[in-house]
């Protein structure tokens, strides 16, 4: 039982972290939203693939020496290599597949379609993790896809198969995200750096049948683009750590709003009334959701 003296400045401090941690997510989706621009701009001209390497060699160049300066060799060290590189692996799967349906749609359109990865990860939590989903949780998830039809719509004069594309991304993430519950005891750098590495291996084996010679213009893009995205997967970690997930979690969904901002900015793209109301859908789907799965958690606590 804590001391009843430092009770009330510890239950003081929680809302503080918990805005922090708000504000740290908020500031992440935008550091994703530019990062996602840059991965657009460059796929008019670099493969998908190879996009996606360059994104990892500074992921690795930023990530990896950060890694070993916190913990030296021993941040390698893990008991589940085989769960690693499945979650390498679904990463790097997830970072090519939205790269390549960012070159054929809107980057609002592509983000929104991708936030339907909720809906996998629910789906494959009962045959890998052995959880029991609710009812609830199933109509958050049927609601979500229903928004994803929205955006997409399928038949519509403005439907594009590339709108599988970000579908398919969230599933990969989806078997990336799982495979991290499966590794809880692990610690979150020793997961970081061998995701960076087992990316940067298995994308390096591909890439030289995909290759175009970047210009420099292309690389100094493809360095804002991983500095982006590297950055904003840093502040994540950071709020995480400063308050539950179930808390943090549902203010990424602001990250649609900084990719219809950055979209029209750079691209002057506009998001037709579906986008909008099917990402709204896709929203509410994911912050029910994210509601639900911290009352069972609470629920599993308060049983403990």
């Amino acid at each position: 039982m804590a001391d009843q003296g430092t009770a009330p400045r510890a239950t003081s401090q929680l809302p503080d972290n918990a805005l922090l941690a708000i504000l740290t997510v908020v500031l992440s989706t935008a550091f994703f939203a530019m990062g996602d621009v840059a991965a657009k701009l460059l796929t008019d001209t670099v493969p998908a693939i190879e996009v996606t390497w360059l994104r990892y060699i500074v992921f690795c160049a930023m990530v990896l020496p950060a890694v070993f300066v916190l913990r030296g060799p021993a941040a390698m060290r893990t008991q589940r290599m085989r769960l690693q590189i499945i979650r390498g692996l679904g990463m790097a799967g997830s970072s090519v597949l939205f790269i390549l349906g960012l070159r054929y749609l809107p980057v609002v359109s592509a983000s929104a379609i991708n936030f339907v990865s909720p809906i996998f990860i629910t789906a494959l939590s009962i045959p890998l993790l052995g959880e029991k989903v609710g009812v609830r949780r199933w109509m958050a998830a049927l609601v979500g896809f229903a928004g994803v039809m929205v955006v997409v719509q399928p038949g519509g004069e403005t439907f594009s198969p590339a709108a599988f594309l970000p579908m398919a991304a969230a599933a990969s993430w989806a078997v990336a995200a799982i495979t991290t519950r499966m590794m809880s005891s692990e610690r979150p750098e020793t997961m970081l750096a061998w995701s960076a590495v087992v990316g940067l291996v298995t994308l390096s084996a591909f890439v030289p049948f995909e290759w175009h010679t970047p210009t420099l213009r292309e690389i100094g893009i493809a360095f804002l683009m991983g500095a982006f995205s590297t950055t904003g997967h840093w502040l994540v970690i950071l709020a995480y750590r400063k308050a539950p997930v179930s808390i943090v979690a549902p203010f990424s969904y602001v990250q649609l709003i900084f990719a219809g901002v950055l979209g029209f900015a750079v691209f002057g793209t506009i998001p037709d009334m579906w986008t909008l109301i099917g990402s709204a859908i896709i929203a509410a789907s994911g912050l029910y959701t994210a509601h639900r799965e911290r009352v069972r958690t609470m629920g599993a606590k308060s049983a403990s």
